[in-house]
């Protein structure tokens, strides 16, 4: 159990979930109406900046809620409820949830080893926020608490996908030459609680993906792959008998790339 990324991913799938919600809500503006203060988006801005400073040769999240601290995040939950409250239900509960992942977090942040039942104690209530999540987009999309859905997805070129996307495809406007590799990873829940299995393909269909357990995926370009447009399929998969999509996958991020010849 690495705790350590189930706390990162949990974290994330609230501040992609807040994005979602909000924008929705607010328009391209929601940031100035979330409910922080000035002083605390500005913080983020100085964060995002000296990030942009270590990385001058990789990529960072653009989006800028990435930056913001956990109590941030519960602060814009706590302000706009009425919005969120058909997700989590009742705030009182998801306020002693957040808290308690507050307090579990800092000694990871610290690199100090948490105890087994702290463990448990963090999986637990990590996989409760993902599950009410995941739950709240099957009702919006399917009206059924079955199917997983994907949280979010990006490469390692600086393309991220999110549920506040309306489609489910990324134009990279990106050109890729054969021998380029490709890093793919995709956050994803399951309502109903079963390990996952994730995929890279170049189509979608049965027997056409081939599935791992580990969500970070990769894919070196090759010559048969040169197009003006050539995509890239992530799916995901339950070990359930019936499947959301075409009953081979139950959700997909489609990406999509230009590759021309090596010069």
């Amino acid at each position: 159990m690495d705790i350590s990324q189930i706390l990162k991913d949990t974290e994330n799938a609230l501040r992609d979930f807040i994005s979602a919600v909000l924008s929705n809500a607010f328009g391209e503006e929601w940031l100035d109406k979330c409910g922080v203060t000035v002083e605390r988006i500005q913080r983020w801005k100085e964060r995002k900046s000296e990030e942009e400073k270590k990385q001058k040769f990789g990529t960072i999240d653009e989006r800028l809620i990435y930056y913001a601290d956990f109590y941030d995040i519960k602060t814009i939950l706590k302000k706009h409820w009425n919005v969120f409250s058909e997700a989590f239900g009742d705030w009182k509960t998801i306020e002693v949830y957040l808290s308690e992942l507050e307090k579990l977090r800092d000694p990871e942040a610290h690199r100090r080893e948490l105890l087994p039942h702290q463990k448990q104690l963090a999986y637990g209530i990590a996989g409760e926020l993902r599950t009410r999540i995941v739950r709240y987009r099957s009702k919006l999309e399917t009206s059924e608490d079955f199917f997983p859905r994907i949280e979010s997805a990006r490469d390692n070129l600086g393309n991220v996908w999110t549920p506040s996307l309306i489609e489910h495809t990324i134009r990279t406007n990106l050109v890729l030459h054969p021998s380029d590799s490709l890093e793919f990873v995709i956050t994803a829940s399951d309502p109903l609680g079963d390990n996952l299995q994730y995929g890279v393909s170049k189509n979608i269909g049965p027997s056409l993906i081939k599935w791992w357990e580990n969500n970070t995926l990769t894919y070196s370009i090759q010559e048969n792959d040169i197009s003006g447009i050539f995509a890239i399929y992530l799916s995901i998969i339950s070990p359930r008998k019936h499947h959301a999509i075409g009953n081979y996958c139950d959700d997909f991020v489609e990406f999509t790339y230009t590759v021309l010849p090596s010069k």
